[in-house]
């Protein structure tokens, strides 16, 4: 029925709304909006209605939610970094279908997920800040899937990410693209170095597991990556604990998944914390 046509892990990083504005940062982060515009481009050429968001910036204590109201409008300041981010405009359609169709094929798997329609739910920003630069114009809809997961495990994030898989393909009537949105390594610089941390990732020992972990990525070898992934997210302060990443990879195959990513926008550090633009091309599910 339905298509899944494109999956990427994006970045999110607040200074590339402040690389917008007047002043000392701006134009510092155009690598990475560029590389928001480029897989914004690639999803209309693909055909895509809907984009699926799994943001790390949406905490959940208990089960996986989703996000699918009819309309989202509002002006988003970030409570976590308000001067990075305020007063920021943002409208949005959604698909309550494609967001309860999600949540009925998790709950059909044993996964317990909720499908929020008639709603107050705002988006948070780990979806808002690439709508902004790929979704200017209302083109998409969008769904946002709480990807702060705080007592759950990778394993069963890895499952939800294929219900997605499995309601888009089986179950919707539409082309569907899906990110994982949120960075590699997550050590957020410390209170008071920010400014020295700007374009900088926190450690060397971060920076080069980060390299690492892409070079598998490049390589297709999923099966590495996957089961590293638990221990790189602990030893490396993954945001929102890497479910995002879960959840993508699992709609991919998980440890079966074997194609090369694409590197749309080069890894970057970012206030202390790894981050890319990544492109994880769509192949067939295994059928075993």
């Amino acid at each position: 029925m339905g298509k899944l046509a494109l999956a990427a892990k994006i970045t999110h990083v607040p200074s590339m709304y402040l690389s917008e504005l007047d002043g000392p940062h701006k134009g510092c982060r155009q690598a990475a909006i560029d590389g928001h515009h480029e897989i914004g481009r690639r999803c209309r050429a693909l055909g895509v209605d809907t984009i699926v968001v799994f943001d790390t910036h949406w905490l959940v204590n208990s089960e996986y939610h989703i996000n699918c109201g009819a309309q989202f409008q509002g002006v988003y300041t970030s409570n976590e970094l308000p001067h990075f981010i305020k007063n920021m405009p943002y409208a949005y359609p959604g698909n309550p279908v494609l967001g309860h169709l999600i949540a009925d094929v998790a709950n059909e798997m044993g996964i317990a997920s909720r499908a929020h329609s008639n709603t107050s739910l705002g988006l948070e920003y780990g979806t808002l800040v690439p709508m902004r630069y790929m979704n200017a114009d209302q083109h998409f809809k969008v769904v946002g899937v709480s990807g702060w997961c705080v007592w759950h495990d990778l394993p069963t994030s890895a499952r939800f990410g294929l219900a997605v898989r499995r309601a888009i393909e089986e179950r919707y009537d539409g082309t569907v693209a899906i990110f994982a949105s949120g960075s590699l390594s997550h050590h957020f610089a410390n209170n008071g170095t920010a400014p020295e941390f700007m374009h900088k990732v926190w450690d060397p020992f971060l920076e080069q597991v980060d390299h690492r972990v892409v070079e598998l990525w490049t390589q297709g070898d999923w099966a590495t990556f996957y089961k590293m992934l638990p221990l790189y997210n602990e030893k490396c302060w993954g945001e929102g604990g890497m479910h995002d990443t879960a959840m993508l990879l699992g709609a991919m195959g998980a440890e079966h998944y074997t194609a090369p990513a694409e590197i749309i926008t080069p890894y970057f550090g970012s206030s202390g914390t790894g981050q890319i633009n990544v492109i994880f091309p769509v192949t067939p599910l295994p059928t075993a």
